[in-house]
């Protein structure tokens, strides 16, 4: 019998080096998945700013092209009378 105990002490101790290995996998995981997570919301964030900033700036142009728009048509306008006056 004292073979068999000395045998299930030494699976025992297999199985908590084994858990024990396990546990400290799992732990460097969480830390990584932290990281990602904390990187994940990092980009999130600078999506938003980088869309509200694409947003902001296609308004921007559409106003800058219609007043170049509203611009060329005075100049043709004037072009056109100034060609009829002469």
């Amino acid at each position: 019998m004292s073979g068999t105990g000395a045998a299930l002490r030494g699976h025992h101790a297999a199985l908590r080096e084994g858990l024990s290995e396990l546990r400290a996998r799992r732990d460097e995981l969480s830390g990584r998945i932290r990281d990602e997570e904390a990187e994940r919301g990092r980009l999130q964030a600078r999506i938003a700013t980088l869309s509200r900033r694409l947003s902001e700036t296609s308004e921007s142009l559409a106003g800058l092209r219609s007043a170049r728009a509203h611009i060329d048509r005075t100049i043709a306008e004037m072009d056109a009378a100034s060609g009829q006056v002469l």
